[in-house]
């Protein structure tokens, strides 16, 4: 019986490690070819690149997920008409966001340096933006890419530029802005509609 569970052991340490190291590579695959499909969209011409590269952003994140994050300590005070019209107006924000940020990286490519299992199904993918116009001195962008199993399939739930994570930076600012507006979940609604039609106009992304 010793021997037979040495046996088991062994057999645990290797696989496991193997498991582990595939499950990484899945992750490393689902950002690169889906970021790059990404970029090719941004990299397109036509009326609908617009409509196309937010339906393809839906599919790629968790954007309620995201939301409930952002809103922070104050999703728990807040009335269910109050939750549902910030998380329709952090969509139509966040759709607004993500497209402005990777609309700076269209013309260049991505390459994944790596990843680390941060728990079982929950993934960080780093990754550097290349650009064939660069310099030879310049430096590659490094962007990495939160990434988690939900309900069989992989979705990024986070992004970092330049070693700030977007989600992190957007719930301190709607934090901020509620708390110069007495927790006002309705003007930051208002707010976040407002940024969300700037940034399509070419505007800042940023919260005030």
């Amino acid at each position: 019986m010793p021997t037979f569970r040495f046996l088991v052991s062994i057999v645990v340490l290797l696989v496991l490690p193997a498991a582990q190291a595939a499950a990484a590579t899945s992750a490393e695959n689902f950002v690169s070819t889906n970021i790059e499909r990404g970029l090719q969209i941004l990299n397109s011409n036509g009326p609908q690149r617009s409509s196309r590269f937010e339906t393809f952003l839906e599919g790629l994140t968790d954007i309620g997920r995201i939301g409930r994050f952002t809103l922070g300590a104050a999703r728990r005070t807040a009335s269910p008409a109050d939750l549902s019209a910030f998380d329709s107006a952090f969509r139509n924000y966040a759709l607004a966001v993500y497209q402005s940020r990777l609309s700076q990286y269209a013309g260049q490519t991505l390459k994944v340096t790596g990843s680390v299992e941060n728990a079982p199904g929950d993934y960080t993918v780093s990754t550097v933006m290349v650009d064939p116009g660069a310099k030879s001195n310049q430096q590659p962008l490094p962007v990495a890419f939160r990434v988690v199993t939900e309900g069989g399939k992989m979705v990024v739930i986070d992004v970092s530029v330049a070693g700030v994570w977007l989600s992190i930076e957007e719930r301190d600012q709607f934090s901020a802005f509620l708390s110069q507006h007495n927790g006002n979940i309705p003007a930051l609604v208002e707010h976040l509609n407002r940024l969300a039609t700037q940034i399509r106009n070419g505007g800042t992304s940023q919260p005030h």
